[in-house]
């Protein structure tokens, strides 16, 4: 088999919730607001201000969105509202890769496995993400590695979703 090594993410063990992203956004002096906004904007990011729409129901959709802000922060810059320009979309695609590398690290998913996590929708609690937020990380992890990669003696199998210590080879 023909593995790819990947990238560990973040190197914590408890969850990156949105108490702790908005801490590092203060800690990066990013002002952050919840605000009325329309509902087909969950957030914006410009110029060292983040606003995160208040109608968001969950803590967890919150963290999901805030960590896709300060993606924006981390690796793109100016209006990418029109999702129709081909930059654009690469910039959006940037900003999401760093939030799920951020939030959905895979040395996380590899915890989640060592405790016993059974399924999807127990991995996305576990991490507190919603699990169309995972599914998307998943998704991407697999365009960038392929259907397997191997991090810190784990083989990690993206579809579907499986986890096997190659320490025991």
């Amino acid at each position: 088999m023909n593995l790819k090594n990947c990238r560990s993410g973040e190197n914590r063990s408890d969850k990156m919730d949105y108490d702790q992203l908005l801490q590092e956004s203060k800690l990066l002096k990013i002002d952050t607001y919840e605000k009325q906004m329309t509902p087909s904007i969950k957030g914006l990011y410009a110029d060292n201000v983040i606003f995160i729409n208040k109608d968001i129901s969950t803590r967890s959709e919150k963290a999901c969105i805030l960590a896709e802000e300060l993606g924006h922060y981390h690796t793109t810059s100016g209006n990418i509202l029109d999702q129709q320009k081909i930059a654009n979309l690469q910039r959006e695609k940037r900003a999401r890769t760093w939030a799920y590398e951020k939030i959905v690290p895979l040395s996380k998913i590899i915890t989640a496995y060592n405790q016993n996590i059974e399924n999807h929708h127990e991995l996305a609690e576990f991490l507190g993400v919603t699990e169309n937020f995972l599914e998307k990380a998943l998704q991407r992890y697999q365009e960038i590695y392929g259907l397997t990669c191997e991090i810190g003696g784990y083989i990690i199998c993206f579809e579907p979703l499986d986890i096997k210590n190659d320490t025991t080879k």
